[in-house]
């Protein structure tokens, strides 16, 4: 069974993703509003990828 986390780049408006740690060479990710629902997965690599450019403001929110 996953165990879930919320992102810490997840807003404060309820809008989250959550994220499953301890799954080798993959990250599983889901909507926290729809938790029975889809999740994605993600190689460790391109996750790591995302998060980087994340914090780089690679992606700007306005």
């Amino acid at each position: 069974m996953l165990v879930w986390r919320k992102s810490s780049y997840s807003g404060q408006g309820g809008d989250c993703v959550e994220v499953a740690d301890d799954v080798i060479g993959l990250v599983p990710v889901r909507d926290s509003k729809d938790p029975d629902g889809p999740a994605l997965v993600f190689p460790v690599e391109a996750w790591s990828s995302f998060v980087a450019g994340v914090k780089g403001g690679e992606f700007p929110t306005s």
